[in-house]
């Protein structure tokens, strides 16, 4: 039987042992990011769909791709600018000595995943390398898992129903255990679309949303960004097929998903702690994104107004 892990409350531990997170917040300017920090030696890989990712260092987890490991994975607002994050995160880690080897020092491995959420708020405050530094510092501290903060402060989802209609989304957090097993999605949800319960009929108007051509509706730019942990032992194929099955839980949460206006992106992680299939491992993870995102539809606060 999997048994899923309450979400109540925003304060919690991550359910992978020795996972953790930390967030920098500008609760005025609707934008942040949040640092998931790995025990040494997890393997990861990810997958990118839809048609507006902004992204660093994801190639490297290519299962083809000669490093294996990886230190932390930082997902943020601010789009592409918000990317200068990582830099930041990297200076965190390499003066704890984290990375890996070269004859000049260590190189942290820190894939980053931007949103889109420069019209929430200000748009000229993005996260910059002293705030990714500040979010990797705050995982020593209280971990907050669900809610605006981090890289969910300007996150919000039914965007295609315009700043009147649109809903809070955020940070939205889940996770699903199969006797030692254990699985846990945290997704920064920004979406065009909107959260799918499951209990109703699929609609088509946010479908017949996007027949306008996307040079006149400039304000399309959301994506849905995550990182799906286990305490596992995969190795990078294997977290290929489990982000595979992240993305397969958002499509259940999200109408419309991966569209040409978002970016959607997950990496998968694996601790190495577990002997599971890599098969069991990604259904984990479809229910655990399915149950993370769906877990905000009670989110019914439009939020501040566009500033």
């Amino acid at each position: 039987m999997t048994d899923p892990s309450s979400t109540d409350g925003h304060h919690r531990s991550f359910g992978v042992e020795g996972v953790r997170l930390g967030h920098w917040t500008h609760q005025e300017a609707q934008t942040g990011c949040t640092v998931v920090e790995f025990p040494e030696d997890t393997v990861a890989s990810c997958e990118v769909r839809g048609g507006a990712p902004a992204s660093r260092e994801l190639d490297l987890l290519a299962p083809d791709k000669t490093v294996t490991r990886v230190d932390a994975v930082l997902l943020t607002g601010g789009s592409a600018y918000g990317l200068a994050a990582a830099d930041g995160v990297l200076r965190y880690y390499e003066e704890r000595g984290r990375g890996v080897a070269t004859p000049a020092g260590v190189v942290p491995i820190v894939p980053a995943m931007a949103l889109f959420d420069l019209a929430a708020g200000d748009s000229t405050i993005r996260p910059t390398s002293e705030a990714g530094y500040l979010a990797a510092q705050a995982t020593r501290g209280e971990q907050q898992l669900t809610g605006a903060v981090g890289a969910g402060t300007g996150a919000y989802v039914s965007q295609w129903r315009g700043p009147g209609g649109r809903r809070r989304g955020g940070l939205g957090y889940a996770e699903h255990r199969l006797g030692d097993l254990t699985v846990g999605a945290l997704c920064a949800v920004n979406a065009f679309g909107d959260i799918d319960d499951g209990r109703g009929d699929i609609t088509f108007d946010a479908v017949r949303a996007l027949e306008a051509p996307f040079a006149l509706t400039p304000d399309r730019a959301h994506t849905t960004i995550g990182v799906v942990v286990t305490n596992a032992r995969l190795d990078k194929t294997g977290c290929r097929i489990v982000a595979q099955g992240a993305h397969d839980g958002l499509s259940r949460a999200l109408t419309p998903p991966h569209t040409r206006f978002d970016g959607d992106g997950f990496v998968a992680a694996a601790t190495g702690h577990v002997s599971a299939p890599v098969d069991t491992v990604r259904m984990l993870a479809l229910a655990a994104v399915t149950h993370a995102v769906r877990g905000l539809a009670n989110t019914t606060d439009p939020g501040p107004p566009d500033g």
